[in-house]
């Protein structure tokens, strides 16, 4: 709860029950309920199959839902259609874990970037060539990157132009759904750190879904977490260590302590085996 600042976004009571016939319903979204603010950045952590991506989906409306609202300034989007939800889906912009499964592979780098630019009429085609440049410099990459193509770019490379597609539009929520899963520890931090720079400059909100806790801890202002379809606790980030509570987010910690501990035991007994 932000006291006198009103959300950018609303869940409320939002369920998705997915029902196939001759088999048991499955309930994957039970009532959520959460708000996101003006330039923050709200976690979601759980463990596979706990209703994270499905809940991305159902905001940025590749599911619909099965009831509850989904608020956007107030204004109830939940059941959009047509040219209404083509519309809307240019304000919350989606980075998703594999982005070589968006790309056009025929489509060089730079192009990709401008074609949204053109569809919602924000650039004219001969400017958007240059915003697309801009963008790219603005993600890390160098301007030789728009000649491109999706192949030539290692994974890391591959997200940052995902990210300048999904900021060109001017969003006013970008949703990262296991956005640096995908990528080695070093990109990873690199990815994060871009994501910090690209909120201070902007002052965008966000959502960041993971599976690590840790990672969203680094990223977020408030964490939410999620347990079969279920939010069961949201925490202040800064204050994790200290407030929570349910016996769910317990645990995501302890496992967190542990593979820090691992490591940390790894590089002493690497340490022992030079000296020894």
């Amino acid at each position: 709860m932000r006291h006198g600042v009103t959300p950018i976004l609303e869940l409320k009571d939002l369920c998705k029950t997915y029902e196939a016939k001759g088999q048991k319903a499955v309930h994957a979204l039970r009532s959520i309920n959460l708000n996101l603010y003006p330039g923050e950045c709200l976690g979601i952590v759980g463990e596979s199959g706990s209703g994270k991506s499905t809940l991305a989906k159902c905001v940025t409306h590749l599911e619909r839902v099965s009831s509850g609202q989904i608020r956007y300034h107030q204004q109830d989007i939940t059941r959009l259609k047509g040219e209404a939800l083509r519309l809307q889906r240019k304000q919350i912009q989606m980075v998703f874990q594999e982005p070589s499964a968006i790309f056009n592979p025929r489509l060089k780098i730079g192009a990709f970037i401008s074609e949204p630019l053109v569809n919602y009429g924000i650039s004219r085609r001969g400017q958007a060539g240059e915003e697309a440049l801009q963008l790219l410099e603005r993600v890390g990459l160098p301007v030789s990157a728009a000649s491109k193509y999706p192949h030539e770019l290692s994974g890391g490379e591959q997200q940052r132009v995902v990210i300048a597609r999904a900021m060109g539009v001017q969003p006013d929520i970008i949703i990262f759904d296991e956005a640096t899963s995908a990528l080695d520890a070093s990109i990873q931090q690199q990815i994060l750190q871009l994501l910090k720079q690209l909120r201070v400059q902007t002052n965008i909100s966000t959502i960041f879904i993971s599976h690590d806790l840790a990672v969203v801890q680094q990223v977020s202002d408030r964490i939410a977490v999620m347990h079969q379809g279920e939010v069961v606790e949201v925490v202040e980030s800064s204050q994790l260590n200290h407030s929570a509570n349910h016996p769910y987010t317990r645990s995501l910690m302890a496992s967190v302590l542990s593979v820090r501990e691992i490591r940390q035991q790894m590089q002493v007994g690497v340490l022992q085996g030079i000296t020894g």
